[in-house]
């Protein structure tokens, strides 16, 4: 049928009636356009898959309405980031120009707070702004003093802004701002009561000369203008309705209260208006109201405001957050910012999981292999392992009948991503591959191999087509990351044929492995001729740049290259002599900016290699660049340090931290288990105490505790082992290094004579 369909629709004259309608208005031809843009990449199946396209056209018709509301506007209340990229005197202005639309491009970061296995994530940005419901409207909060002085938090050049991991609200955020004797304080958590869950805002106030609270609804959120047509005041002037649909519920009623549309301007400058208001229509869609609560002079008032979550559709876990975090891999470190860096992110991670696996709460909350792979190898270091099993569950339903685990068209590496975490989630777990399983991965790895291009003696001879990289290596091109992960894949394919059973099929994926590793390696022959050097590119027919990132996926998570494979550490060279900004790897492809996960990428290479002060620059360089709430964008702006690209708290950064630190701990090496090979050293100072555990292993699960005394370190474990002890490398940087038993649990190491 849709063979069919597509030869029905190729015989019709679309190409002659779009190019005689430009032309006929004086447009350029399309048709001709996009064939010069193609011509710019590798013929391949799909240009761009569909669903970026979809996403691209969303998020550029939000900017094309900012582009028509915030410049002409500036005097209504706007979120951080307009403010300050609007602003001429903020480094973060950036020209409008000849730009069409007008998007966050400076201070992309947000924080969701949630309740674990539930789907509603609101978000709060760097000032507080509270978005309670996916892509909608805000809370805000002001204070304006009887003399005319006012705190607008989003104008404020400086907040303190925390993200509270106390378990009572599991994740709580709270934003603190000043402007001379006015001050605000804004919390923000998400809660169940009863079958409904909630998102809580409190404000609290201070005003040394009296004046106002003011609790204000805005018809914007962090990445722009989000539409509000109607709003009215209840009757008990307890809370506002939102276009007859979300409810905004207050502790207190107001004192007073107003509500203007476009037209009249925002409410912020109807403030002193004599007559109040109880309901307002915008047909613009831009409608704003203000709850006003008074304020005595030097006293505190705290009012709250709560909004049910109607975009719910899976109702939170019984238990909360104490239930979710049972017997996670809990970590101790000396460094307190670090130590929250890492409980930050486990909780970031369960938040995320609670079905599907969502790389981030807002741009990305949509599911793609090749993250969820990612995230999920993070929970199950983490000791979440259920969370894991029941994520990968949804994984076969999502698998074409020819085998492919299509998350979009045009993107080759997610059959490699989906075969290796099956693989490492029964390593990690000790639990066997489920009978539900083994035809969807037979079905994958046959895909792979059916999908290869021919031995023809071509630089990409062997290798995966061409294809789209959702990883923004560039234009469409045979990418070694889709090959690596491709080669990944089929070894997994072969170790889970062993688990079932099965040595035959496994001798066959073992086999299929070797042979596309051998198109590979051929391919990197021919690329070394032409670059002069055993780096990696990101494709047989480019030149070194930052796309090269991708190829070390073969060192790292993957672990089919060697630890001092030369290709592997030329790559990871050059990105570190051509690639750096303020010490993390700025990705110049489409991110143009510094990334905190790929710069982990590199640390991990580093790690393995022995260069265990190259892996400590690049881990101190990621903590720095995280948010005051231990967040990451997914591409980081040299210059305001806020986001640039991207979902605002991106789940994958937050992934490859717990990665990192687990990783430093102890991880996996052949047949053996390497112990404390990426500790920092001013970790191990005298008196300090570490430790890391339960962690999952693929030889069993071990508790590290490390101290330091009269110059050695002490190193003991606790573990479960699943068969004999593997060998253990004590290898803490500066001391001796000590190969052990894993049967031993005890080991002392000093600095080397």
């Amino acid at each position: 049928m849709e063979k069919g369909t597509a030869m029905w629709w190729k015989w019709l004259p679309w190409r002659y009636m779009v190019r005689r309608f430009a032309r006929a208005h004086g447009f350029l031809d399309p048709l001709a356009v996009m064939g010069r843009v193609r011509r710019f990449a590798q013929p391949s199946e799909v240009d761009e898959p569909i669903e970026l396209l979809r996403a691209g056209v969303a998020f550029h018709a939000r900017g094309l309405i900012n582009s028509r509301v915030i410049q002409h506007n500036r005097d209504w209340v706007w979120p951080y980031w307009a403010e300050r990229q609007f602003d001429p005197a903020d480094k973060a202005f950036i020209p409008r120009a000849f730009s069409i639309t007008h998007v966050n491009l400076s201070h992309r970061n947000w924080t969701a707070v949630g309740l674990p296995d539930g789907e509603a994530m609101p978000l709060v940005d760097p000032r507080g702004l509270v978005t309670p419901l996916y892509d909608n409207w805000s809370l805000d909060a002001w204070v304006v003093a009887d003399d005319g002085r006012v705190l607008l938090p989003s104008r404020q050049l400086q907040a303190d802004q925390t993200l509270d991991l106390d378990p009572r609200n599991g994740l709580e955020v709270r934003t603190k701002t000043r402007a001379g004797a006015l001050g605000l304080t804004m919390r923000t958590w998400a809660t169940l009561v009863g079958e409904e869950s909630q998102c809580r805002t409190e404000a609290t106030a201070t005003c040394d000369t009296g004046g106002w609270l003011v609790l204000s609804l805005r018809p914007a959120n962090p990445e722009g203008v989000a539409f509000i047509n109607r709003v009215t005041l209840a009757p008990d002037r307890r809370g506002w309705t939102v276009d007859d649909v979300a409810r905004v519920d207050f502790s207190d009623p107001p004192d007073r209260h107003h509500v203007s549309d476009y037209r009249h301007g925002d409410v912020f400058i109807h403030l002193d208006d004599a007559e109040e208001q109880s309901s307002g229509v915008c047909d613009i869609g831009m409608a704003t109201a203000a709850a006003l609560y008074r304020l005595d002079p030097g006293t505190s008032r705290t009012v709250q405001a709560t909004v049910p979550l109607i975009d719910e559709t899976a109702r939170p876990a019984a238990g909360g957050w104490p239930r979710a975090l049972e017997g996670h891999c809990r970590i101790r470190l000396p460094d307190a910012r670090m130590q929250f860096l890492y409980d930050a992110a486990v909780r970031s991670l369960i938040l995320h999981a609670p079905g599907d696996v969502y790389p981030g709460p807002y741009t990305y909350k949509r599911f793609w292999f090749r993250d969820a792979a990612l995230i999920l190898n993070a929970l199950l270091c983490a000791g979440l392992i259920d969370r894991s099993e029941r994520a990968i569950d949804r994984f076969p339903p999502r698998q074409t009948l020819d085998g492919f685990f299509r998350s979009q068209e045009g993107e080759w590496d997610a059959n490699g991503e989906v075969l290796w975490i099956i693989e490492r989630f029964c390593a990690l777990s000790g639990r066997p591959p489920k009978a539900s399983w083994r035809k969807p991965i037979t079905k994958g790895a046959k895909w792979l191999v059916a999908k290869r291009t021919a031995e023809d003696g071509s630089p990409h001879g062997g290798l995966l087509p061409a294809g789209f990289s959702a990883e923004h290596l560039g234009p469409n091109d045979y990418y070694y990351w889709d090959d690596f992960w491709a080669v990944g894949g089929l070894h997994a394919a072969s170790a889970l044929m062993t688990r079932y059973g099965d040595g035959e099929a496994a001798e066959y994926w073992r086999r299929e492995a070797r042979n596309f590793q051998a198109s590979i390696d051929r391919s990197l022959e021919q690329v070394a001729g032409r670059l002069k050097g055993p780096a990696i590119p990101a494709s047989p027919y480019r030149r070194l740049d930052a796309g090269a990132i991708g190829s070390l996926a073969g060192g790292y998570p993957l672990q089919i290259m060697e630890p001092l494979d030369p290709r592997l550490l030329a790559t990871n060279d050059y990105l570190l002599d051509s690639c750096m900004v303020d010490g993390g790897f700025f990705q110049d492809v489409v991110h143009s900016g510094i990334n905190a996960y790929l710069t982990l990428h590199m640390a991990q290479v580093a790690l393995r290699a022995g260069q265990t002060e190259r892996a400590a620059d690049m881990i101190r360089a990621v903590a720095r660049l995280a948010s005051p709430t231990g967040q990451w964008p997914e591409a980081i702006h040299p210059h305001t340090g806020g986001g640039c690209m991207g979902d605002g708290q991106h789940i994958w950064a937050a992934a490859e931290w717990l990665l990192m630190m687990r990783n430093a701990f102890v991880r996996e090496e052949g047949d053996t288990l390497v112990i404390g090979a990426g500790l920092l050293p001013e970790w191990l100072t005298e008196g300090a105490e570490l430790s890391f555990g339960p962690a999952p292993t693929a030889f069993g699960t071990i508790t590290l505790d490390v101290t330091v005394r009269n110059g050695r370190a002490h190193v003991d474990w606790r573990a479960d082992w699943r068969g004999a002890p593997p060998r253990l490398d004590i290898a803490l940087p500066g001391m001796d290094r000590h190969a052990v038993s894993g049967a031993d649990g005890r080991a002392e190491v000093g600095v080397p004579a």
